[in-house]
């Protein structure tokens, strides 16, 4: 298995993308530790993944809330004796599609604010047990919009383009300690927005505007990438077992693209 004997540390578990890789991860023989804001979900998840026979537990943690988050990341330290993953899968409800004209202030900081602090609140806490062992791997999130021109999606486009940049800036900082650290850019992935993940949320009023279904709208996405789909939740949860496993060793400060070709670097 990719990931025996490794602590993985989740926030926003109890999401669509969270709880996907909480499953993966535990298929591919890691111990899991899910954490997010509600409770009774990361519950859920947790007893779904040891039904499966699977190790996991579950705990109910704010991401955007530092102590909170050191408590969890020590407390799981103390238990399992190492981090040996750590995963911010936290997805945020926020404003796209308005121009520029009509964006509140409050509408675009929201995004760049919130996502900048629970990644480098994660990231921090996870660091702090990791460069200590010499060795570790730190997941982050980001979006195609980190490198779309426009318009109506500028609070997501700099939130996106905020992570990306904050998770090169700690590779260059941890490589030397032994701590990776690698982005995960995917596209709209349709699985998650029937999960109930912030997508429908997300895209709803767009769609609406539009005259579209969220369903048509992805469609459309999907039409606009060079493999004519989007990516699938099993697509990215394993692209994150791969990218946490000694198979890439050799990755770090870079943006795994999961867009289908709807970005080419």
């Amino acid at each position: 298995m990719l990931l025996a004997n490794r602590n993985a540390v989740i926030h926003g578990a109890g999401g669509a993308l969270g709880s996907a890789t909480a499953h993966a991860f535990a298929r591919a023989g890691a111990r899991v530790f899910l954490a997010g804001r509600t409770g009774a979900k990361v519950t859920a998840v947790a007893d779904a993944i040891r039904a499966a026979g699977g190790l996991a537990e579950g705990a109910q943690v704010d991401a955007l809330d530092s102590e909170a988050v050191e408590r969890h990341a020590d407390a799981v330290a103390r238990q399992a004796g190492r981090i040996d993953i750590a995963l911010n899968a936290v997805g945020l409800a926020h404003v796209q599609g308005t121009p520029l004209a009509d964006l509140s202030l409050a509408d675009f900081e929201f995004p760049v604010a919130t996502a900048v602090r629970t990644n480098f609140i994660t990231a921090k806490a996870a660091a702090r047990h990791m460069a200590p062992q010499g060795s570790g791997v730190i997941l982050t999130l980001s979006t195609p919009g980190a490198r779309l021109p426009g318009p109506g999606y500028l609070g997501n486009c700099v939130a996106s383009a905020a992570i990306e940049a904050m998770s090169r800036h700690l590779a260059g900082e941890l490589g030397s300690q032994g701590v990776r650290v690698v982005c995960i850019r995917p596209h709209a992935i349709p699985q998650a927005a029937a999960a109930g993940s912030h997508t429908r949320e997300v895209f709803g009023p767009m769609a609406e505007r539009a005259g579209l279904t969220i369903d048509r709208m992805l469609a459309g996405a999907a039409d606009g990438t060079l493999l004519k789909r989007l990516p699938t939740l099993d697509q990215f949860a394993n692209t994150a077992v791969f990218l946490a496993s000694d198979h890439a060793g050799a990755i770090t400060g870079t943006v795994a693209n999961l867009s289908c070709g709807f970005l080419v670097d």
